[in-house]
């Protein structure tokens, strides 16, 4: 499902700042126009990935005809260059395939009888592994 939110752009000296004024705290910047659209892209499927996961509540995006980019700019007290509102636009779910939950190959070395009785039992390596390094990174 495609979602749709309103960002401020702000050209800065340096590039471009991006932020989103209905998802709370939600800004990233980049070097070139492009650059700035992706890492909002990015940054907007990450902060709606997130609130999934967390069960939280997605805010409904505004009426992109409703949001000032100036008044957004005196809010943060920014003095851009140049500044507009457009419309950023990704499927989260197929963001989040392709870039969050993308599985790497891993190699690794494990004692042979280590491996025959794993074998001998069908234990899944890398469902194993993966429950191990969640338990370890969550301490």
């Amino acid at each position: 499902m495609l979602s749709i939110y309103p960002a401020c752009f702000f050209k800065e000296p340096e590039g471009y700042s991006v932020v989103f004024p209905d998802l709370e705290g939600t800004a990233t910047c980049g070097e070139t126009f492009e650059e700035a659209m992706n890492m909002a892209v990015d940054c907007l499927a990450g902060y709606i990935y997130t609130l999934k996961l967390d069960g939280e509540t997605i805010p409904e995006p505004s009426d992109i005809k409703s949001i000032n980019a100036a008044d957004i700019a005196a809010e943060l007290d920014a003095k851009p260059n140049e500044l507009f509102v457009c419309p950023v636009s990704v499927d989260v779910d197929e963001y989040a395939k392709n870039h969050f939950e993308k599985s790497v190959k891993k190699t690794l070395t494990i004692p042979a009888w280590l491996n025959t009785a794993a074998l001998e039992m069908n234990i899944n390596f890398s469902q194993v592994l993966q429950e191990a390094l969640k338990q370890k990174i969550r301490q």
